[in-house]
């Protein structure tokens, strides 16, 4: 876009869906700016980090797994244009017990929408990946599943909107300037503070700390190799493989305490680290012991329901929100950014679950799990 040009949409938010709804929208032939405060996929932001995962398993929940098959079509089409490396198809493996309702209705939907998969007993779980400790789980293994090189990939797609023609902008917004243009607000953890009376209770932010273990020396057991990115149902823990020798990469996926995300004390607690070395000794053996090589504070901004605000501001026409990832948005991001540029210029059907109504107030953290 040419230099001084007016931009006819303004998207606020450098993150995965910012990112992703000014590629859309660039690509539908509108000109777009593109701004962030701390920059593409920073520290502070949701988008930020090593990795995500990129699975297809969500239960009874088929308009995501839906979703996840086309990101992945996108996120690689962009990847051969860019020339980045951003997806690692390691595979992903959903360890559950017997007789599992979200498991046997993710089955189902892989039947129903043609995702490859294998279903594993304990016995073959613990012949296939013995880095587990099987401990009588079953499994569902997804092979064309795998991890997407996050804050990589968001400021690849931002250096490649500012060569093609989207002015990139890295400043603070604030909504009184860009009063009766049409914005999308993409802003992650800050969107309930730019709207404290629409959104202060229908989206929190929550603190959620990662931790990564050095693997045993001279093994490439726990590498993305040998190894997939896997999500332990009962306990709730999910880990990715050894990425970039980065560490194994290992979360809760358990809400934690709401965050001011400008400021919030980036170190893990102790409680935490003694809480994942329980975990780590009993389902992976070989990393009894191993050595905390890296930590990272980031953050989920939850809604009730856990299903994505992608609507428009109810009282302003030309004001557009999009937030609410809810731990799980990072790998929607191509279809939430092509669900909210269809909204924008009218030529997709609304999708009520993305609505504001949805979205209740959940300030006594009763927020939905993202799996």
């Amino acid at each position: 876009m040419p230099t001084g040009s007016r931009a006819e949409v303004t998207v606020a938010g450098a993150g995965v869906f910012g990112a992703w709804i000014a590629w859309h929208l660039h690509h539908a032939g509108l000109r777009v700016a593109l701004v962030d405060a701390y920059g593409p996929a920073n520290s502070r932001a949701s988008s930020g980090g090593e990795s995500r995962i990129l699975r297809m398993a969500y239960g009874a929940r088929e308009h995501y797994t839906r979703w996840s098959v086309r990101s992945l079509q996108l996120w690689r089409e962009f990847a051969a244009l860019s020339g980045e490396e951003i997806f690692v198809p390691c595979g992903a493996l959903w360890l559950h017990p017997p007789d599992d309702v979200f498991a046997a209705q993710t089955v189902k939907a892989f039947q129903a929408h043609g995702v490859r998969y294998e279903a594993m007993a304990p016995d073959v779980l613990a012949e296939r990946f013995p880095q587990f400790a099987a401990r009588g789980s079953h499994a569902v293994y997804e092979p064309h599943a795998g991890a997407l090189l996050a804050r990589r990939s968001v400021q690849a797609l931002v250096r490649w909107l500012a060569a093609n023609g989207v002015r990139y902008e890295q400043r603070r917004v604030n909504p009184r300037e860009l009063d009766g243009e049409t914005v999308v607000y993409a802003c992650g953890p800050w969107l309930p503070r730019l709207f404290p009376e629409l959104l202060g209770n229908r989206i929190v932010a929550t603190r959620q700390e990662v931790l990564f273990f050095g693997v045993p020396p001279g093994s490439s057991s726990f590498g993305p190799q040998s190894m997939p990115c896997w999500v332990d149902v009962e306990s709730q823990y999910y880990g990715i493989p050894d990425l970039e020798s980065r560490g194994f990469k290992i979360a809760h996926d358990v809400r934690g305490v709401a965050i001011d995300p400008d400021t919030e004390n980036r170190s893990v607690s102790r409680e935490a680290v003694e809480k994942v070395r329980d975990y780590l000794a009993a389902r992976f053996p070989a990393l009894a012991g191993a050595p905390l090589v890296e930590t990272r504070v980031c953050q989920y901004e939850n809604t009730s329901n856990g299903d994505y605000l992608l609507d428009r501001h109810p009282d302003k026409e030309r004001v557009w929100l999009a937030g609410g990832g809810s731990g799980h948005g990072f790998k929607h991001g191509p279809m939430a950014g092509k669900y909210m540029a269809g909204q924008i210029m009218g030529s997709m059907p609304v999708d009520a679950r993305f609505g504001l109504a949805a979205k209740l107030d959940c300030s006594d953290g009763a927020a939905s799990s993202s799996l």
